[in-house]
């Protein structure tokens, strides 16, 4: 847990070492890359996945010291998650919220009922049901942090994604309800807001899209990268990096934040 300022460039990611920190889907993409930076700063780790052949590959990959087949939309799945947080770790100083799923892509009267649930339940309730049962461990800490992964859907409108951008708005309303909420116990409670992110998801997403509007692959990439001010996507290590710092002490007087890790996208 961090409590303290850092009081020289040599510190400044102090405070890391011996976290106790459960990551929801870390077993691949933006929540891997996670887990790796943590680990390799210290922290002790708890972890979860919906694929038991990704949570068997990260043994070789990452130090961690579990690896649970969770759902985070299941509160059987999250309860287990974390009782085995609490007899592997002895207890909590962090969680980070990183489940999520892209959701369906299509005009609101082609989305069915079934797949707006979906998204929502794993994107924002699944969220919730995982800070239902860190906080109580996190408050027996004596404090830490919660950091949730919103999007930059979750500052911009997204036409044809609806589900998905609804739920990252609802995390940034959660995120800034929990901060004045759990303030006063020294919680920090922060959101983070990928953009683009390098990898499979996305390049289903863009596909997806192309299809719709009957171009290719290479055109849809662009039309996305053109409303990104640095003409980049974000790596999952960029959006690693800021979780490190909000958990360290560096991070000590940050909460209630939704911090755009997406080299500033203008518009969706």
């Amino acid at each position: 847990m961090s409590t303290r300022a850092p009081n020289s460039a040599e510190d400044f990611l102090g405070g890391l070492k011996g976290q106790r920190v459960v990551i929801t889907a870390g077993a691949g993409g933006i929540g891997l890359a996670i887990a790796d930076t943590l680990a390799k700063l210290g922290a002790r780790l708890v972890i979860c996945d919906v694929s038991d052949e990704a949570l068997s590959s990260v043994g070789g990959k990452v130090r961690i010291e579990a690896g649970v087949k969770a759902d985070v939309s299941s509160e059987t799945d999250v309860e287990r998650l974390f009782e085995t947080a609490q007899s592997v770790l002895g207890g909590l100083d962090a969680l980070i919220n990183n489940a999520g799923i892209a959701g369906p892509t299509g005009g609101v009267d082609e989305i069915s009922p079934e797949d707006w649930r979906r998204c929502i339940d794993v994107c924002l309730t699944g969220q919730f049901l995982c800070a239902r049962r860190a906080v109580p461990m996190i408050k027996a800490a004596g404090g830490g942090s919660i950091v949730s992964m919103s999007s930059a859907a979750g500052r911009h409108g997204y036409a044809f994604r609806t589900p998905y951008s609804a739920a990252k708005f609802g995390v940034v309303g959660f995120t800034q309800s929990l901060a004045k909420e759990l303030g006063p116990h020294g919680i920090r409670v922060n959101a983070i807001l990928p953009g683009i992110i390098e990898g499979p998801r996305i390049e289903a997403v863009i596909a997806a899209r192309a299809g719709q509007l009957g171009i290719s692959h290479e055109e849809m990439t662009g039309r996305y990268l053109q409303n990104i001010s640095l003409r980049r996507m974000t790596s999952p290590y960029d959006v690693a990096a800021m979780v490190a710092f909000l958990l360290s002490d560096a991070g000590v007087n940050i909460s209630g934040q939704s911090l755009g890790v997406d080299g500033n996208v203008e518009t969706l």
